[in-house]
């Protein structure tokens, strides 16, 4: 196996009680090793202890995404406990809503380090030992924002974009090396508790996108034949305008 044991890792930056959590039992439940990476460690905690509960090896490592001496450190504690990572799923995203002239230059760099900045590098830590596996999958979370830019969401837009430019870079780079490199446009709103506390009203469940389905998609890119990999993928609600 890529490390030497039985046992494949997966790091996953950005972890919180949504579409992070959910990737993480998915995976694990395939016997991999499972690495969480968050700002907060109150964000890493339930999900570190519930996959605990199940048997899986798991490493929970409070870093903030867009640093790069934590993100160093971090990678360093997965491969040194883990083994380097077989998958990187880059997860993490922030953004402020508001006009172009609302926004400040702080809050403008702010969400594009979250949403571009921090998926670069963590790919730097993991592409080295992917390459010279000649295997591995790089999975980046994108939104509606990667493909445009809407009134009040520049913020988002920019870095998502980024996002997009630099899986669409990779891919072209480490694709004929054995990386796979997927790029999912999340068009919608996944089920978590925090969206549901937007609408206390309450919506269908069929609203939102279902984190455990999209989990089970990152594992089918995960799993696609070296001859047909997909680069990327947009995912909706069956109600959603696009």
């Amino acid at each position: 196996m890529a490390n030497g044991t039985d046992t494949k890792t997966i790091a996953i930056v950005g972890v919180g009680p949504g579409l992070g959590a959910s990737l993480a039992r998915r995976f694990a439940r395939e016997g991999f090793a499972v690495a969480l990476l968050a700002r907060r460690a109150e964000s890493l905690e339930p999900v570190s202890a519930e996959l605990r509960q199940t048997g899986a090896r798991v490493l929970a490592l409070p870093t903030d995404g867009t640093q790069p001496a934590q993100v160093l450190s971090a990678f360093s504690r997965i491969k040194a406990e883990l083994g380097a990572p077989d998958v990187l799923v880059y997860n993490a995203g922030n953004f402020f809503r508001g006009g172009i002239l609302e926004l400040t230059p702080q809050q403008f760099v702010q969400a594009w380090e979250a949403n571009c900045l921090g998926a670069f590098l963590a790919a730097q830590q993991v592409l080295p030992d992917m390459v010279a596996r000649k295997a591995g999958t790089i999975l980046l979370t994108g939104a509606t924002g990667s493909l445009r830019g809407g009134a009040r969401f520049a913020c988002l837009a920019v870095g998502k974009f980024g996002l997009r430019a630099l899986g669409q870079s990779m891919a072209r780079e480490f694709g004929p090396q054995g990386v796979h490199v997927a790029h999912v446009v999340v068009d919608g709103q996944i089920d978590n508790p925090r969206t549901q506390a937007r609408y206390p009203e309450g919506r269908t469940a069929d609203s939102y996108l279902s984190a455990d389905a999209i989990a089970d998609i990152y594992w089918d890119l995960h799993a696609q034949h070296p001859t047909t990999w997909t680069h990327e993928l947009d995912l909706r609600p069956y109600g959603e305008k696009f």
